[in-house]
């Protein structure tokens, strides 16, 4: 099974106050808090630095394994050797009540079977003393899933919310104060003790994790930070006598030579994130930068975009693009890519990555996944999106009472054993002799396991980022590491580092229709010249609100 995320941003910088906010805003007063006497859904700013008493005290296991190499931060670090023996990190069982929990998950392919029906569920759920009932939903389509279950204000006991998708949600501080637990008092300071693998995590993951003045959530810190990688089928341009591109005219001329619809195969799904990289198209918080003048300005407005948008429609007008991501929204590319060979380069998370070659190399021996490095299509380097903060967010639904809250964190805390526990092989691979093999260099994982194992526990927990090691694919770690320690170098300056801003309602509600139309566009069923009319309404419907908002929220100089 696999997984896409996208990356996320820890704040390390240091500010003392924000311009136009005043006092207040200084302090963590309201508008920071997003408590704000602004008319409802205008956004609101924080001032990540103002809530320092609320962090758990950061504490590091003793048993804890040197790395074999070592990453770049954000990178983070590898394991390339799976440890030779494992420790009990948990001897008595978080789970004390009986009582069911119910959770929701993202996943990305085919959903995979239900607790009556999963060995993997059933054998976690054992040693976790409560079983997890998981209401797994498509990833693709997740905001959507979670906008309707918060209009509905009906939410499981644990929810997983991506960071990314945070952005699609109108007035969601709003809905934290409705419809989720104040974590603050369990886990601020050495509260954290009775949760050791919490206190593990990175500090600047949990300063995330603060809304409205309160630590509302668990993060799930980011094993990488970038949210779009460039794969390709490197097999099939070996097998082609083609060299990985190191340009844009490149990657178009190996696209033409890969399409051929009459053998069912063609050249790319929806990379169109890509092609704005390396136009760089700016991409922080969700696609801003400040103009010269120091004034905010989003990507529709660049001219760098609109080069982008003409080149990615070419691509579409080329017949480039599969006709199943054209059909559908929900199409599975990475089965196209990894399976079918179907797509010869697709635009997926690092997490694709491993787990599409772990499977599906048992049928392709050949099968080999690589990143294609980011380059500058407008000469010198390149610009590399990313960011540090969570992957996602493990929410508490309100008014289960405090010794069911003490539980689901101590579920929680066992779900996030790191590498070298057998809490962690357990939740990682299963049973041993149905879900895994044991190996020279650790387990190696079933075909059942490929069925059941879709990530379901890593969705409502975390743990302090690390990569690997992979019996199954041996040079991953190493691969994976050499791309991201060159490409980290070329992250984006992020101008609003330290700030979490809640952009406001009618920005966000606006923002997926938005792109739908900038899809029409790409695909032919609008023309380029509708362009300027789609961003004069984006403006009106949210953008110079928002724009507004992050002019007043941008941190002091010096």
């Amino acid at each position: 099974m696999t997984y896409q995320h996208r990356g996320a941003r820890s704040t390390r910088r240091n500010f003392l106050g924000m311009v136009g906010l005043g006092a207040a805003a200084i302090a963590g007063g309201p508008l920071l808090t997003g408590c704000s006497e602004k008319p409802a859904g205008s956004g609101s700013a924080q001032n990540l630095d103002a809530f320092a008493d609320l962090l758990p005290t950061h504490k590091e296991l003793s048993q804890s394994i040197a790395p074999d190499i070592i990453g770049t931060r954000p990178v983070p670090d590898g394991y390339t050797r799976y440890p030779s023996s494992l420790v009990d990190l948990i001897t008595e069982k978080p789970g004390t009540s009986g009582k069911e929990i119910s959770a929701m998950t993202p996943q990305w392919g085919p959903a995979p079977p239900g607790i009556a029906q999963s060995a993997y569920l059933q054998a976690v759920n054992a040693e976790l003393g409560t079983p997890v009932n998981f209401a797994v939903q498509d990833g693709n389509t997740y905001a959507d899933k979670l906008n309707a279950m918060f209009g509905g204000r009906d939410v499981p006991e644990l929810l997983c919310v991506p960071g990314w998708e945070v952005e699609k949600i109108p007035r969601f501080a709003q809905a934290i104060d409705v419809l989720f637990e104040d974590l603050t008092e369990h886990l601020r300071g050495d509260a954290a003790n009775n949760y050791p693998m919490l206190a593990t995590f990175p500090t600047g993951a949990w300063r995330h994790a603060i809304w409205n003045g309160r630590l509302a959530a668990v993060p799930n810190p980011t094993d990488g930070p970038f949210p779009w990688v460039m794969f390709t089928r490197k097999d099939l341009l070996d097998a082609r006598g083609l060299a990985v591109p190191t340009s844009l005219d490149e990657l178009l001329a190996i696209a033409k030579q890969v399409t051929d619809p009459a053998k069912k195969v063609w050249a790319f799904d929806d990379v169109f994130a890509m092609i704005q990289m390396y136009h760089k198209v700016p991409g922080s918080k969700g696609g801003w930068r400040l103009r010269s003048d120091g004034t905010p300005e989003f990507k529709y407005e660049t001219p760098e975009f609109r080069q982008a948008l003409e080149v990615m429609a070419k691509i579409y007008q080329d017949g480039l693009v599969h006709p199943d991501i054209i059909a559908s929204r929900g199409a599975d590319s990475a089965q196209l890519f990894a399976k079918n060979g179907a797509i010869v380069f697709t635009r997926n998370g690092t997490g694709m990555w491993q787990p599409a070659q772990a499977e599906h190399q048992k049928v392709n021996p050949k099968l080999n996944i690589q990143p294609v490095p980011i380059f500058s299509a407008t000469g010198g380097n390149p610009l590399v999106w990313g960011d540090d903060e969570p992957i996602s967010f493990t929410f508490v639904k309100k008014g289960v009472g405090k010794e069911r809250i003490e539980e689901l964190l101590r579920v929680i805390n066992w779900c996030s054993a790191p590498l070298g526990s057998q809490e962690a092989q357990l939740r990682d691979y299963g049973v041993e002799g149905r879900h895994h093999t044991p190996g020279p260099n650790g387990p190696r994982k079933t075909d059942l396991a490929f069925k059941e194992i879709a990530n379901q526990y890593f969705f409502i927990s975390g743990r302090n980022p690390t990569v690997g090691p992979y019996p199954d694919t041996p040079n991953y770690v190493q691969d994976l590491l050499a791309y991201s320690n060159e490409m980290v170098k070329y992250l984006e300056k992020n101008p609003w580092q330290g700030v979490k801003l809640e952009m406001p309602a009618a920005y966000k509600a606006n923002q997926v229709p938005t792109e739908d139309k900038i899809n029409d566009v790409l695909r032919g069923r609008r023309p380029l010249s509708d362009f300027e009319a789609i961003v004069q309404e984006w403006k009106t419907s949210g953008g110079e609100e928002a724009r507004r908002l992050l002019a007043e929220s941008l941190p002091k100089a010096g």
